[in-house]
């Protein structure tokens, strides 16, 4: 399924991607595609991206993979991911157009299945993305472990 709205929908909205600039480009079939154009309020003391615009862009891909996994909008409601823990690993200075991706593997899509499907209430999902420059550089790599559950009567 193309997720893509809804993935602009659920992210785009937070405040912390609000601020950084952050957009969705792509959410589909477990695999998304977001990006930002550095803005000037996010620069460190050498003009790239501070590492906590870093982290709001590995975060926004892993979580528009998560929402890319869906067969349907529906299987979405009431989800809540949590970020339990966090690696990065910083590669070069980010600047200008950054693009970030992050593509689910077959185990962790295989994770996530139950708990879209209503099966089941929680998973435990880890995620890998990096971040390109506009040159095609790898210019930061980080992944998530992210706790999923559904609410209560959701779903």
């Amino acid at each position: 399924m193309d997720a893509t709205a809804l993935a602009r929908a659920l992210l785009e909205p937070v405040p912390a991607n609000r601020t950084a600039g952050i957009e969705v480009v792509r959410a589909e079939d477990g695999a998304a595609e977001v990006a930002l154009d550095t803005p000037d309020a996010l620069r460190n003391v050498i003009g790239s991206l501070h590492a906590s615009g870093l982290v709001a862009l590995l975060d926004a891909a892993g979580l528009a993979a998560l929402v890319a996994a869906c067969e349907e909008p529906a299987q979405f409601e009431g989800v809540v991911p949590l970020g339990a823990a966090a690696t990065m690993e910083f590669l070069a200075p980010a600047r200008g157009r950054l693009v970030a991706t992050c593509a689910l593997g077959a185990d962790e899509r295989a994770a996530l299945r139950p708990l879209l499907a209503g099966e089941s209430d929680r998973a435990r999902i880890a995620t890998v993305a990096e971040v390109r420059d506009a040159a095609g550089r790898v210019v930061c790599r980080g992944g998530f472990d992210w706790s999923v559950r559904r609410l209560p009567g959701s779903g």
